[in-house]
């Protein structure tokens, strides 16, 4: 039994908030530059919440907005690649995510081409292969068009590029780059002053609102005086971006995403374009070290094995892969590999081969249950680094910490495998923009605790219901144990029969053509109507399944006479 083990810990910067406490006295002599709002951090969250008080006309007439970045932001407007050659760093943004991009003006700037949609999800137990579907057809529309996508792939650069030339255009926001946070200190006032933020280049900047987009190891959060709670996952993500061949005339087109959870961790393939995908591959950190430092070549067939070779092979391949003293050639891989299909008596026609190679002409039958075979990995994209789940206390400061919020990865970090990460913080930047607009309508004190609340409020729980069930999911799929299996199997088996409950889960991760909250309030309902039907259906099961003998499928038979044995006292 492989369980993943976790360590809770209580993560604090004491040592940046008693140097901001120190520097107190020094400052108050020194001169200093206003801002109403100041955004730390230059990544998508904070350039997304600049765009997004950019765009309202009241914050503009009202507020001076400045964000400070400490890398150089002319390498990200300037960025660009050749075409079929994709960064190593892509996210999925929802639908919701995209509809907030459209209302603030950035997504015009995304460069469409270079994004790819998805259509479709399949995940499947490395196990028991028991499998879920996941489809547009599912998601039902309030105005009765079809939906075409469930979220779009892009790079995170292409992202960060858009929103940079959205701000372009505005000019009531202040862009400082290549400059450091030094200190945050606190002017010594009565009531309770204002934060200073201490730059490298030796400005002091006086804000109302100190806004820490500054990522996991926030120095906002540090002089705020939140602590987080988490802990470390044994766990490495490795990514990269594969190249393999376009799917034949005859089969749907690359906009399928593919993700097997095997026990060591899940291993996603994301499409970025006809004959390109991203790879996200969890896995021990052990196996991450030897994944990244083996040839392409053999990292390519790796990665088709993992989709398509038996649980029990890919353990083996895994262990061959760690015993080596040096790396394991891809003859010698592709050799055990070959072995391995043969034992398991897989076609060499099947779509489940891979020493075979593609297939030319009509594809066979399970061409799409999974991704194409990668044929080489791009240069330079092989890389991995460490997981962690990590939650703040709280989004808003208080006392010492009064007029700062958090938002992002500087609130929250969380396992990728559901793709919400970047969602995530992009509905927070959603929350916080509206929750400022209404302060300056109302006359407010934008940096008030009373002001940002329902910032708080709208996000803290809606992101640890995320969070919680991403980690447990994680947890869920790591063990191997009998018991937990067949209870995941007969789960998986029976949500993937309920087009209710998959279109809930859809609609609550972000997808349809609707805004956050109404998602949110569409998905529950949703959820509410298939778990009433599946509670309905199950004092009949037993006879559904007698009527059904020679008419349903076999897998749907089994199905409900496990559902209506299991009722049987």
């Amino acid at each position: 039994m492989h369980l993943s083990t976790t360590l809770r810990v209580r993560v604090r910067k004491p040592s940046f908030h008693l140097a901001a406490r120190a520097s107190r006295s020094l400052s108050t002599a020194v001169q200093h530059e206003e801002s109403d709002i100041l955004i730390v951090g230059g990544g998508p969250a904070g350039l997304a919440l600049a765009s997004a008080l950019g765009s309202s006309r009241v914050v503009r007439d009202a507020l001076k907005v400045t964000l400070v970045e400490a890398g150089d932001l002319d390498k990200v407007r300037g960025w660009s690649m050749q075409q079929g050659r994709f960064s190593n760093r892509v996210s999925s943004i929802t639908s919701a995510s995209q509809a907030f991009l459209r209302d603030i003006g950035a997504w015009n700037h995304v460069d469409v081409e270079r994004t790819c949609p998805i259509e479709e999800m399949q995940v499947w137990d490395g196990i028991s292969d028991a499998r879920v579907t996941f489809s547009t057809a599912d998601i039902p529309s309030h105005t009765g068009v079809v939906q075409e996508e469930m979220a779009r792939l892009t790079e995170n650069l292409n992202l960060q590029r858009a929103l940079l030339r959205n701000l372009a255009s505005s000019t009531s926001i202040r862009l400082l780059d290549k400059v450091q946070v030094q200190l945050i200190s606190r002017e010594e006032t009565e009531g309770g002053g204002w934060p200073l933020v201490h730059l490298s280049d030796g400005r002091i900047l006086r804000t109302r609102l100190l806004v820490g987009a500054d990522g996991p190891n926030s120095p906002v959060r540090a002089f705020a005086g939140i602590q987080s709670y988490g802990w470390a996952y044994d766990t490495h993500a490795v990514v990269a971006t594969l190249d393999h061949a376009p799917r034949s005339p005859f089969e749907p087109p690359n906009t399928t995403a593919y993700q097997r959870f095997l026990p060591t961790g899940p291993i996603a393939f994301l499409p970025l374009s006809a004959t390109v995908s991203s790879l996200v591959w969890s896995t021990t950190p052990a196996l991450a070290r030897r994944l990244v430092s083996a040839e392409p070549a053999a990292l390519a067939d790796m990665v088709n094995a993992a989709f398509r070779l038996p649980e029990v092979s890919m353990r083996y391949l895994h262990g061959r892969l760690l015993e080596a003293d040096t790396p394991v050639s891809q003859a010698a891989l592709r050799e055990e590999i070959a072995f391995r299909e043969r034992a398991h008596a897989i076609d060499p026609r099947s779509a489940f081969a891979v020493t075979a190679g593609a297939t030319q002409g009509v594809p066979p039958a399970d061409a799409d249950a999974v991704p194409p075979l990668v044929t080489s990995v791009q240069e330079g994209t092989v890389a991995s680094f460490p997981l962690r789940y990590n939650h703040a206390d709280a989004y808003i400061g208080e006392g010492a910490g009064a007029r700062t919020v958090l938002v992002g990865d500087a609130a929250h970090t969380v396992h990728p495998l559901a793709g919400q990460g970047l969602n995530m913080g992009l509905a927070d930047v959603e929350a916080l923009a509206r929750c400022i607009h209404e302060a300056v309508l109302r006359g407010g004190d934008i940096g008030s605790y009373t002001a940002l609340l329902p910032y708080a409020r709208e996000r803290y729980l809606e992101n640890h219901k995320i969070m919680s069930a991403i980690d447990k999911l994680h947890k869920l799929y790591s063990a191997q144990a009998a018991p937990v299996v067949w209870a995941r199997t007969v789960g998986v088996e029976v949500l993937n029969e309920l087009d209710t409950l998959k279109a809930a889960m859809m609609m609550m991760a972000g997808s349809g053509r609707y805004s956050t909250q109404s998602a949110q309030t569409v998905g529950w309902n949703l959820a509410a109507s298939g778990i009433e039907n599946v509670a309905r259906g199950l004092s009949a099961a037993r006879s559904v399944a007698d009527a059904l003998a020679g008419v349903a499928g076999t897998g749907v038979q089994r199905l409900l006479r496990q559902v209506a044995n299991a009722r049987r006292p």
